[in-house]
């Protein structure tokens, strides 16, 4: 049987892949096109370019911003998509970038890229899936919730620097819990009279929990368009 790379391998191929085209646009044209034309820069979104809310994550600003972030997906990345599933680790990714840049876009009125509020959703929904079946993880998930609070703790102390965008994060964070808690995998115990199988419990229907925080992301975006006309 042929073996299979993780999504998240790919994910990370063509994030480089970007970061590459931004380095030859800089050195062919003396400036980074992508970056202009994919960074969450408000005034943009307020002229309806919306992309700039999902585009972001696929751009960074420097060699140590995109290795970062790279490793953080290649550690936690293929766990999560054995646990979820390739649909929906790709809809969660997808869902704490948008919900992260969309936060921003509310709330930070500078420009910001990279793939950190994705990273930062992917984070939440772990610490949700550990929490969900801490009952069946025992004494190892009060060891593991605290390893991933202080991984958030840790980091959003540090994006309190300038130039780093911590309503990016949060709202990253936001995205993954949601998304996490409404349409994570749950496991159980079915017992019998000879043994216990262990079970997993999926969500009926995710992609409404999918529509939903696209709703609700759009609501807010809007409501921001209104205000700012």
């Amino acid at each position: 049987m042929k073996r299979q790379f993780p999504v998240s391998f790919y994910i990370i191929a063509i994030t480089i892949f970007c970061y590459m085209l931004q380095n030859l646009s800089d050195w062919l044209f003396g400036y980074d096109y992508l970056l202009l034309f994919g960074a969450k820069i408000n005034e943009f979104i307020l002229q309806g370019e919306f992309w700039r809310l999902i585009t972001p994550i696929l751009l960074h600003g420097s060699f140590l911003h995109i290795a970062f972030n790279m490793y953080a997906l290649y550690s936690i990345g293929p766990g999560l998509e054995r646990r979820y599933g390739i649909s929906s680790f790709v809809t969660l990714y997808l869902i704490g970038g948008l919900w992260g840049n969309t936060l921003s876009f509310l709330l930070s009125k500078n420009p910001s890229l990279g793939a950190s509020t994705a990273i930062f959703g992917l984070i939440a929904a772990q610490g949700v899936y550990i929490y969900k079946n801490r009952f069946l993880l025992g004494s190892a998930a009060r060891p593991l919730l605290m390893n991933i609070l202080m991984v958030v703790a840790i980091n959003l102390f540090l994006g309190m620097n300038p130039g780093i965008d911590n309503w990016g994060h949060i709202g990253g964070m936001l995205g993954g819990l949601f998304y996490a808690w409404f349409a994570g995998p749950t496991y159980g115990v079915e017992s019998t009279i000879t043994l216990g199988n262990v079970i997993i419990r999926q969500p009926k229907n995710p992609r409404l929990v999918t529509i939903g925080a696209a709703a609700i992301s759009i609501l807010l975006i809007a409501l921001k368009i209104l205000v700012s006309a």
